[in-house]
């Protein structure tokens, strides 16, 4: 079962109180975090943690399982933890449009093996966008109260989790750069390229999502162009067998000449 919104965040209190009580439920999720470690290690920021903190999360770590479209938490909500993804994706995003015309603008979308969710334990700030699940997910949270009694004790593990938080600083200042300077399908390339990489997170960079689960209207309001110009570069990239266009996915055919096409 999944909780969503308010409801995650009361789960995730619940959680943090009950390890305390009940550390054979620690030892009863052991196993089944054991058997994501292999995915968690291809992540460039957790496999090259320190085995103290990257054992300190896992031990904290609870399992959540959300359905296509259920929220993992909401803008304003109250912090509730860091977050692995394991399985499927999420989507960030915002609103767009009037109070009678609101939609979802997608900002980014999360796959296997990205960690998100540490602005809030930095700043004990309310959570800044929407995250939802835009597939069944599996994810492992880390409680907030946790995390942060956990970096109390081991103070300097605080670089640690900001270097995770500096990757994504340094990725939105490029991505502002080339929202300024880059021509429409050159950004929408890197666009594609930065989310089959993982957003840069990937410890291999050769290692890449062949099948983006993004929509062309997501993608053209991430990169801030028009549909019909996202519909055009899009087949004009198919044309030329760069990329299959399907219902509600991108499958990327040559990664390589996808390379070209964003220098």
């Amino acid at each position: 079962m999944g909780y969503g919104g308010d409801d995650g965040c009361r789960y995730a209190c619940r959680l943090s109180s009950n390890r305390h009580n009940t550390p054979h439920l620690v030892k009863a999720l052991m196993p089944a975090l054991d058997h994501h470690l292999p995915l968690l290690r291809t992540g460039r920021w957790f496999g090259g943690l320190p085995p103290a903190f990257a054992d300190g999360l896992l031990h904290m770590a609870r399992l959540r399982h959300l359905q296509a479209g259920e929220s993992l938490f909401l803008r304003d909500a109250p912090p509730c933890g860091l977050y692995g993804l394991l399985r499927g994706g999420i989507r960030i995003s915002g609103q767009t449009g009037g109070s009678h015309t609101t939609r979802e603008a997608v900002l980014v979308l999360l796959s296997p093996p990205q960690w998100f969710g540490e602005i809030s334990v930095f700043d004990g700030s309310a959570r800044t966008h929407d995250a939802h699940a835009a597939e069944a997910s599996t994810l492992l949270q880390v409680p907030h109260d946790d995390l942060l009694a956990w970096l109390e004790r081991h103070p300097t593990h605080w670089r640690d989790l900001a270097v995770l938080m500096a990757d994504k600083l340094r990725l939105a200042f490029v991505s502002m750069e080339e929202q300024t300077v880059l021509p429409a399908p050159q950004r929408l390339a890197r666009r594609l390229l930065t989310m089959a990489q993982g957003y840069g997170q990937a410890a291999d960079t050769d290692r890449t999502h062949r099948v983006l689960s993004v929509t062309q209207e997501q993608l053209a309001l991430m990169i801030g162009i028009s549909r019909q110009t996202t519909n055009q570069i899009l087949r004009d990239f198919k044309t030329r067998g760069v990329l299959r266009l399907q219902r509600g996915s991108i499958e990327l055919l040559d990664v390589a000449a996808l390379r070209v096409e964003c220098e």
